[in-house]
């Protein structure tokens, strides 16, 4: 009986402490002599005290029952270890999160007789892979700042810049950068050169282990970026022309096939217009030579004034007018109308009366 109740003492006095990483595996002792008493009254229970006022239950042994769904953030994860009634009532859990840190009390009940023990649970996570951006020009003579943070881990979390060689070694920084005291995650670039260009790192580092990121810096004369913004608009021109030569060819091709394509269906202004045929109803006679003097006027619109003037005194003669073709004028014509030769020259025709002057020749 004594030595139960010094063994008691001790384990209440007794407290561990356990660190693991995230998503490690842990085992948390428990171990008691209870468990020879009686078997049917043994009671071993789990508790996670997560403040002074707020505790869980993790696992529990009652009634000859194993209960490891109690706690819904650690349903799955929580098991005994071994032979609990024998005596190890170890805890393991397995897929450790943030949330699983805190102070585990192991109480172990049997015929009146209490055995507990105090475990302390800390479960630092590793940063996150940081994020590194740049915030300045690259150019030669500027300033460039370097910044990199972690978004998660347990803290505190330490920052370390390095540049990294073609072979990927670790180099010192270049003499003109500084590390800014207060924020490590920070440093600044001075008065860049040619030999600040290079690849750069960040490694966060913390007790659970570390991450990096990398970050390439390349420095720039301004005479390179004028060469390069002239190449640019060089090209940009030169494009834009080449578009307006296309589109003028094609506008032009457009246009000439339009122009093919509507020319017969255009009225010619300069086309001679078609030349007015005069025929008087009294010369229908086809035999007499008057008749043909009439038709051979109206034709002649083109002639010259001497060719008309000779057809007139060939068909004026007397002696080639017949008797009856006289009379068949007396008598179907009326007396000859005064002519507007006004009228007739606007019509392109020769002011011409064959039958008037056949007539006075024959009177004569």
């Amino acid at each position: 009986v004594c030595l139960a109740a010094f063994c008691s003492a001790w384990l209440c006095k007794a407290q561990t402490e356990f660190k693991r990483v995230a998503e490690e595996n842990v085992t948390l002792p428990c171990h008691h002599r209870l468990g020879l008493l009686e078997q049917g009254s043994l009671d071993i229970e789990w508790l996670l005290h997560i403040s002074e006022t707020v505790q869980k239950a993790v696992i529990t042994y009652s009634g000859g029952r194993v209960y490891d769904d109690l706690n819904e953030e650690q349903k799955g994860r929580v098991s005994f270890t071994s032979n609990f009634l024998a005596g190890d009532a170890s805890l393991q859990i397995i897929s450790l999160q943030s949330s699983d840190a805190g102070k585990y009390i192991c109480k172990v009940k049997n015929a009146g007789q209490y055995e507990w023990a105090r475990i302390t649970l800390k479960v630092v996570e590793k940063p996150s892979k940081p994020k590194c951006w740049l915030e300045g020009e690259m150019l030669a003579g500027k300033e460039l700042s370097l910044q990199c943070r972690s978004a998660a881990g347990t803290a505190p979390i330490s920052y370390r810049w390095q540049r990294l060689s073609e072979e990927e070694r670790a180099e010192p920084l270049p003499p003109n950068s500084r590390v800014n005291i207060s924020n490590p995650g920070q440093v600044l670039l001075k008065n860049l050169t040619q030999m600040s260009t290079g690849l750069y790192q960040c490694v966060a580092t913390n007790e659970a282990g570390q991450e990096s990121c990398e970050l390439q810096v390349t420095v720039q004369h301004a005479q390179n970026i004028s060469m390069i913004a002239g190449a640019v608009c060089g090209v940009a021109v030169g494009l834009s022309l080449l578009f307006l030569v296309v589109r003028l060819t094609i506008r032009r091709k457009e246009k000439k096939r339009y122009e093919e394509e509507e020319a017969p269906n255009e009225i010619r202004e300069d086309a001679e217009a078609p030349k007015a045929h005069l025929v008087k109803p009294s010369s229908s006679s086809s035999g007499s030579r008057s008749s043909r003097s009439g038709s051979s006027s109206t034709r002649s619109t083109a002639n010259s004034a001497s060719r008309s003037q000779r057809t007139l005194s060939t068909e004026a003669t007397p002696h080639l007018t017949p008797p009856q073709y006289s009379q068949r004028l007396d008598r179907r014509e009326p007396e000859p109308k005064k002519v507007d030769y006004n009228s007739v020259v606007r019509m392109a025709a020769p002011a011409v009366m064959v039958p008037a002057q056949s007539r006075a020749f024959q009177t004569v």
